[in-house]
């Protein structure tokens, strides 16, 4: 095996060290054993590089993640930066490294391990056998729209304006990374929207509908309101296979879907490029949860997300499903065993720590016969 791929390694802020090198333990054992080989290099964004340099996100950190053929992030943020100048918040380097990048395509994959099923607020044959991929176009939209900004407009009064805008070739890209994905799974695409009050929700289910006739009829499409969407989330979540939406819909109705499964600690999440010779050109890989400043340093956080993570840098940057399946299978062996970090601990498991919960990811993949034959 010669092929050494270059990746970036960016803990951040808040518990993101610690799950970032519970994760860089995995990817040590596949290395270390022969399966695929890394050339890692590793630095700061959000608050601790705004300690260390500045700015959430230096100029230097940047021009590596361009280099690197795939990002690993933990999280940024917490109160510690709470004062600091708006432009300069820890959130900030994580917005920029998405545009600069131009990572517009998020894939957010909601799938409940049959070992969790207790650890969700809904009923288990609710969720039982629960898998949605969303799609959330991740560079454009009211996050990155201008006009923006708060203006003073006399008489006491303040006016905050943040810009809705999206361009048919942004909807288009984004769409057709939801139809092939289909293509790959239940082949049902549900577009979410609010065509009913914005005009750039109009331009949305044109532009998807069009692009579905043209090139995707194979495909089932459908289209639904963001609002009726959340609440089809809770009431019948196993009706959607991908779903397909803006940036702003996408934020919200991802971190719903993560709670369907119990804990935003077990959820992975994607962010790509444009493909170009068959390769994706950039990709960043992060778990969903936040920092969680309340924990950090306790060693008690949850890793499996950004375990997962890395399990879909191998799918999607570095074409190794194989390796990919693998981490998966072990994971769910692992809880399988009742092993357990704080955020999913319910009844008679065993609680280990976030080093320990890596370990034990470990420990499954080295008595696994297929991950030893895989070359």
């Amino acid at each position: 095996m010669t092929n050494t791929h270059n990746v970036l390694l960016l803990p951040g802020d808040g518990i993101g060290p610690e799950v970032v090198s519970a994760t860089r333990a995995v990817m040590d054992w596949f290395q270390d054993n022969g399966h695929i080989r890394f050339d890692i290099t590793e630095d700061h964004v959000g608050g601790c590089a705004y300690d260390a340099y500045g700015t959430p996100l230096a100029d230097e950190t940047l021009e590596k993640a361009r280099a690197a053929e795939a990002i690993l992030l933990g999280a940024v943020g917490g109160p510690k930066w709470a004062d600091v100048d708006y432009a300069l918040r820890p959130e900030a380097g994580l917005l920029k490294l998405r545009k600069e990048l131009d990572l517009f395509a998020n894939l957010r994959p909601a799938l409940v391990f049959d070992a969790l099923i207790g650890a969700s607020s809904l009923k288990p044959e609710i969720i039982r056998g629960l898998d949605i991929m969303i799609v959330r176009e991740l560079s454009s939209g009211v996050y990155f729209g201008e006009p923006r900004g708060i203006e003073d407009i006399g008489n006491g009064e303040r006016k905050g304006i943040n810009t809705q805008s999206y361009t048919t070739s942004e909807i288009k890209r984004i769409a057709e990374v939801a139809f092939e994905l289909a293509r790959k799974r239940g082949n049902h695409v549900m577009s979410c929207e609010k065509s009913n009050v914005m005009e750039s929700g109009i331009l949305w289910r044109e532009e998807v509908t069009k692009l579905h006739g043209e090139n995707y009829t194979d495909v089932k499409l459908d289209h639904m309101y963001a609002d009726n969407c959340a609440m089809q989330l809770l009431r019948n979540p196993k009706q959607f296979d991908v779903i397909l939406t803006d940036n702003l819909f996408g934020d919200i109705l991802s971190d719903e879907a993560a709670m369907l499964t119990g804990s935003l600690g077990m959820l992975p999440s994607a962010s790509l490029g444009a493909v170009e010779n068959n390769k994706i050109t950039n990709a960043l890989y992060e778990p969903v949860h936040g920092s969680a400043p309340d924990i950090a340093g306790q060693g008690i956080a949850n890793p499996l997300a950004t375990i997962l993570s890395f399990g879909m840098m191998l799918q999607y940057s570095f074409d190794r499903g194989d390796l990919a399946e693998a981490l998966n299978t072990a994971v769910n062996s692992v809880l399988s065993q009742n092993l357990r970090t704080a955020d999913i601990a319910s009844g008679e498991c065993k609680k280990i720590s976030t080093a320990e919960m890596g370990e034990a990811v470990i420990a499954e993949l080295e008595k696994s016969e297929k991950i030893l034959k895989i070359a």
